[in-house]
């Protein structure tokens, strides 16, 4: 009884089934306006696996939370690329 009950816990608290988290930084190109941090923002944001996105308009850079079983690197400069905005993995 008791080991369907912690199954039963693991498996609506999510953690059974989460992937790996990972926070990154890129560099954006191309933000020159109060409207530009808001289009990366939400190009991030329809990358699968994407939790959360942070933008640094003053240093030009996208912090990003994601799940890497879901997304990678490639997925989210390809996201800011097709939005009008090149990036790269800042180091």
């Amino acid at each position: 009884m008791r080991i369907s009950t912690l199954i039963v816990s693991v498996l609506l608290s999510g953690s059974a089934f989460a992937g790996t988290s990972e926070t990154l930084t890129l560099n954006v190109q191309n933000m020159t306006c109060a409207g530009c941090p808001i289009t990366v923002k939400k190009a991030l944001e329809h990358v699968p696996g994407v939790s959360e996105v942070s933008i640094d308009f003053v240093h030009k850079t996208a912090t990003v939370h994601l799940d890497t079983d879901k997304a990678n690197v490639s997925m989210l400069t390809k996201a800011t690329a097709d939005a009008g905005f090149p990036s790269t993995v800042r180091k």
